[in-house]
């Protein structure tokens, strides 16, 4: 499929979409947000894709929505609204709960809803000096489909600053509140996602995929309620085709057959 608003890129097992909007800072659209969550989507299905990269053309990530979009919604019923709404919040839930983990690359800015796809992705690393804020308060809306994500990131003591105050940040202060994993010389953004994609390849692609499952069930719930589900589901990832095969190449001190 052709796309117009993004770039995917297959080599291996690594998938790399880009944000492919450089002149408006890679912003939101209506098309941009089908196109990614379809390409998202679609790459979470597919075996041979590993481990999926998101990134940004030009000079930022993601600047947020666009605002000749913005400038259209505003005249929008409330149900047009509620159906924009919808497809936006189904592309930071498809991120979310993809089966493949996504390592997002990060620079320049992400703002608003580009701050929200950051949160959404399993492991989002930045280079020094990108500014991220949840800036709708200061267009008089409020961050509401990306914050399930942002909260689980950055918790509800940060939130509060932030969602209410609007302000900018740059990426050693997201690393201080969880949102981020790592801040880096901009000159070693390529590495450092790179190291990030070789650790993920090293591990068996259905123990993540589970894993991810785990951290969603686990992470809201009370210890108590969650014992059943946890021995049931290391009884039966033990006893997989690849978790034997984990366990063997660990015995035999071999690396197991899905490493590189």
């Amino acid at each position: 499929m052709k796309f117009e608003r993004i770039e995917v890129e297959l080599k291996g097992p690594v998938a790399r979409v880009w944000l492919n909007r450089p002149d408006v800072r890679n912003a939101f659209d209506g098309l941009m947000v089908t196109e990614l969550r379809k390409a998202l989507f679609d790459m979470g299905t597919v075996d041979s894709i590993r481990v999926i990269v998101l990134a940004g053309r030009g000079p930022s990530f993601c600047a947020g929505a666009d605002l000749e979009w913005m400038r259209a919604m505003a005249h929008f019923s409330r149900e047009d609204n509620l159906r924009e709404a919808q497809a936006l919040a189904d592309l930071f839930f498809t991120v979310y709960q993809s089966h493949k983990p996504v390592v997002a690359r990060v620079h320049g800015a992400a703002l608003g809803g580009g701050s929200g796809l950051v949160a959404a992705c399993d492991i989002p690393v930045a280079g020094l000096g990108t500014e991220f804020g949840f800036t709708e308060v200061r267009l008089g809306i409020v961050p509401a489909m990306i914050s399930p994500y942002v909260i689980a990131k950055i918790g509800e003591s940060a939130a509060r600053e932030l969602f209410l105050t609007g302000e900018r940040f740059e990426a050693v202060k997201a690393v201080e509140i969880g949102l981020i994993r790592a801040a880096v010389p901009e000159d070693d953004l390529d590495a450092t996602v790179d190291a990030r994609v070789d650790a993920l390849l090293r591990s068996g692609p259905r123990a993540i995929a589970e894993a991810k499952a785990l951290i969603r069930e686990v992470a809201w719930r009370r210890v108590e309620d969650m014992q059943r589900y946890t021995v049931e589901r290391i009884a039966e990832i033990r006893t997989s085709s690849e978790g034997q095969e984990g366990m063997r190449a660990f015995l035999e001190k071999r690396k197991p057959s899905w490493s590189p």
